[in-house]
């Protein structure tokens, strides 16, 4: 009788350790996953211009066996795909187009609803099923836009102006794209639904185009070719020969100046380095202050002929293409991009027009160096200051004396290095020191695009 209760003992043992293992085994193993398929709409925004394809994404550890897309409106619902896949995927990218006649609903909403069934035995076998709905605005309509005013033509290196209307219930982005990619930033001009930008044509570039785009939030698209006639001003090339007077002199003296020099003791190496990376490093932090543009709307944009050092003669042009050479062989290259004027040392600087200083520090090979901001995306910088007179947040009044010239960083006299930038792209100096060009290409602009405004 005992053995017989022995046995009965370890049978109910083993049945009760072969249940608790099947019950481990179904929590544990991955064939019985337990969690739903992930459905993920994407790049939306909540609307549809029943052009562009929806894209969803189901994901699922144990794989996604099936998965259908509804959309219900005023008139039904409407199966956009249905699928059984042969083979279970973790991952399934969808691009959902609309119907067929869909384009012609008078919907102003409608719900896309999505179900995804994954191959998990989980749920008595039947899986793991995902539902998910989402309302989505119907705007068919892309934003209207139009040219108001803008200057007649833009020179290579130089600037140009630009004032546009767009409407769009739904706007979501709207910026000027050049050719060479530059996105220039607009800003809100005089009434709602008016906008200004200034346009830079980078000294490096031979050609220019500039195209007004706006987006809405369903993804329409909207473009306006700025008609601006292109001027292909040439600018000098200068082949300049490194002596080693130069190089075992003022370069030696930047070298120890600069971390990127440190412990290269040939003379064109640091040379290089200080041409190019040097260089690079300081014209970066000066595009970074300089891209900046308000956000705040304008009524107009006064600007005075630019005179920053009086009596100043020109000592080097702005966009002069610089090849250096040392015992016949090219070494290195780069561009001028602003004017060298010099008057006597130490001589007072000041800013004609008022503006916001952005930055007023050492800055490698342009030395001491304040950046003006003067709104709409014009700023002015000086470069090679012996003292400063102004802080980085300080307000520059008209005619303030801001600086005297000098000789600090890569300067091989006392002179003024000064710069004007377009968000962040240097331009032609000599344009905004000339008071007819403002005029014809600032200020004639502006008051024609009220007149226009006004008028409607």
């Amino acid at each position: 009788m005992r053995k017989r209760n022995n046995n009965s003992s370890f049978i109910s043992l083993f049945i009760m350790m072969a249940i608790l293992g099947g019950g481990l085994y179904i929590y544990f193993s991955s064939t019985f996953e337990r969690n739903k398929p992930v459905i993920t709409l994407s790049d939306n925004n909540g609307y549809w211009n029943l052009k562009k394809p929806l894209h969803l994404k189901l994901e699922d550890d144990s794989g996604i066996k099936s998965y259908k897309v509804l959309m219900k409106n005023s008139e039904g619902d409407t199966t956009l795909v249905y699928e059984e896949l042969l083979v279970a995927q973790k991952l399934v990218d969808l691009n959902i187009k609309p119907p067929r006649g869909s384009y012609a609903l008078k919907d102003k909403e409608i719900q896309i609803i999505v179900q995804a069934q994954d191959v998990s035995k989980w749920n008595f076998f039947k899986g793991n099923i995902a539902v998910e709905s989402y309302k989505l605005v119907i705007d068919k309509k892309r934003p209207q836009l139009s040219i108001v005013s803008n200057s007649y033509k833009i020179s290579r290196g130089g600037s140009a102006l630009v004032i546009f209307k767009v409407s769009d219930d739904n706007l979501e982005d709207l910026y000027i794209e050049s050719n060479h990619g530059k996105h220039f930033k607009a800003e809100p001009f005089y009434k709602e639904g008016y906008y200004i930008a200034l346009l830079a044509w980078p000294v490096q570039d031979n050609g220019f185009k500039a195209t007004v785009v706006a987006k809405d939030s369903a993804g329409n698209v909207a473009k306006a070719y700025v008609p601006l006639y292109l001027k292909m001003k040439q600018y000098r090339v200068s082949k300049i020969k490194l002596s080693d007077k130069f190089l075992k002199g003022k370069i030696a003296d930047l070298a120890e100046e600069f971390e990127e020099t440190q412990g290269v003791d040939n003379s064109l190496e640091q040379f290089k380095i200080i041409n190019e990376d040097v260089r690079a490093k300081n014209e970066a932090l000066i595009h970074k202050f300089t891209s900046v543009v308000p956000d705040e709307m304008i009524s107009t944009f006064k600007m005075k002929k630019m005179y920053p050092l009086k009596n100043g003669q020109v000592v080097a042009r702005f966009g002069d293409h610089r090849k250096y050479y040392y015992d016949g062989q090219f070494i290195s290259e780069a561009y001028h991009l602003g004017l060298d004027l010099a008057s006597h040392a130490m001589a007072p600087i000041k800013s004609t027009n008022g503006g916001k200083v952005v930055f007023a520090d050492y800055n490698g090979l342009y030395g001491n160096m304040p950046i003006i901001s003067h709104g709409l995306g014009l700023y002015t910088i000086y470069g090679h200051c012996s003292s400063l007179d102004i802080a980085a947040g300080d307000e520059v009044a008209p005619r303030e004396k801001i600086a005297n010239t000098g000789k600090t960083g890569y300067a091989m006299g006392d002179h003024l290095h000064f710069g004007v930038l377009v968000q962040g792209i240097e331009v032609r100096p000599q344009e905004w020191m000339d008071k007819k060009w403002i005029k014809l290409n600032i200020d004639d602009i502006i008051k024609k695009a009220k007149k226009i405004i006004n008028a409607k």
